[in-house]
């Protein structure tokens, strides 16, 4: 069997992530990258961690030149957070008959906020025999799927607390911007107001998600968001903070299912947490028969562990079924250690 054949679209640090980790993987390989502005016509090295050597080069294009037909078995979307704006990308993909991982975070169960463009989605992906899936650390890990995971071993369950306590340092300018890294306390009311501050991204995929996984509905649903300041100048990858700016956002949300059971969940997200003493942490607190208390401290990385997601649910998406899927549609995530390939049902390969 051919490699599995993959391009990345968005070669940010996301992007450039996935394609660090695919070069150092068996049965697989990256046959094009699509990007845009300066980045045309350069190599893909020149924006990634790993050197060329003797590989051959992948000159960055534009996607109407790389993505077409038969060119690849999956394409790593990592350009938008929102199911709207990715769109066009997403459905430009899927008509080319190749199966799609995204890393917008609405796109974990876009259902939630986006059901027709979710239902033209899957309608898309069925038509061209091929699927899609949204998925990353957060949503689509830590704070849903995880949390339905535990829930297997409970004879029933009465009340989630889902919290995540994490560094952005890793993310891109893209995240830097939506959680208003480094804008003054009065610019972030003024964007929270007229709902221009993004903050986190997927709460409500992940209720709804967590409730169909629990054979349940989103009953109410509510959330709140607001700034964390620093008292010291903090600086990121690709980010920067100064004193008295803000430095992250503490988002909240609350909901209650159709059974009336409620959901909790506490994202308190920032640049250089540990500058400032603040430990990071994954929390799944389950009331129910048994409870469950489980900690993972410090976090699970952020930037790499939505790379890793993308990057280890390749096998899944090929082989799904075709559609709109989501992380409780297919079978569990779990590391790319062997031959990529052995994964991969024959029938369902498109570059043969």
């Amino acid at each position: 069997m051919e490699n599995v054949k993959v391009i990345i679209w968005g070669l940010g640090a996301m992007g450039g992530g996935m394609a660090d980790m695919i070069l150092n993987k068996k049965g697989i390989e990256i046959v094009g990258v699509a990007g845009r502005g300066a980045k045309i016509g350069k190599s893909m090295y020149d924006y990634i961690k790993t050197e060329r050597g003797d590989r051959p080069d992948i000159i960055i294009q534009s996607e109407t030149d790389v993505i077409k037909h038969g060119a690849a078995d999956v394409v790593l979307l990592c350009t938008d957070s929102f199911t709207k704006n990715a769109f066009p990308r997403m459905k430009f993909i899927l008509e080319q008959g190749i199966n799609c991982i995204t890393s917008a975070e609405e796109m974990a169960y876009p259902a939630a906020q986006n059901p027709d463009l979710a239902k033209e989605l899957d309608e898309i992906a069925k038509a061209n025999g091929v699927s899609i899936l949204g998925t990353g650390i957060n949503p689509g890990h830590i704070m849903d799927s995880l949390v339905l995971m535990m829930t297997g071993c409970m004879v029933d369950v009465e009340e989630i607390t889902s919290r995540r306590v994490n560094s952005l340092s890793p993310f891109g300018p893209v995240v830097m911007e939506e959680q208003g890294i480094g804008i003054s306390v009065e610019e972030f009311r003024d964007r929270k107001a007229n709902h221009t501050m993004s903050g986190h991204v997927g709460f409500a995929e992940s209720v709804g998600m967590m409730a169909e996984g629990l054979g349940l509905t989103v009953k109410e649903f509510s959330q709140d968001m607001s700034p964390i300041t620093t008292d010291v100048d903090r600086k990121s990858p690709y980010g920067f903070a100064a004193a008295g700016t803000c430095a992250g956002v503490a988002m909240t949300a609350e909901a209650v299912l159709s059974n009336g059971m409620k959901v909790h969940m506490d994202h308190p997200q920032q640049i250089e947490p540990e500058q400032v003493g603040i430990q990071t942490g994954d929390y799944v607190i389950i009331k129910g028969t048994p409870s469950i208390n489980m900690l993972n401290s410090p976090e699970v990385e952020g930037g790499l562990g939505t790379i890793a997601m993308c990057v280890n649910m390749i096998p899944q998406v090929i082989n799904a079924d075709a559609g709109l899927v989501t992380m409780i549609d297919l079978p569990l995530p779990r590391a790319l250690m062997g031959d990529v390939r052995d994964r991969i049902k024959p029938e369902k390969k498109i570059v043969k």
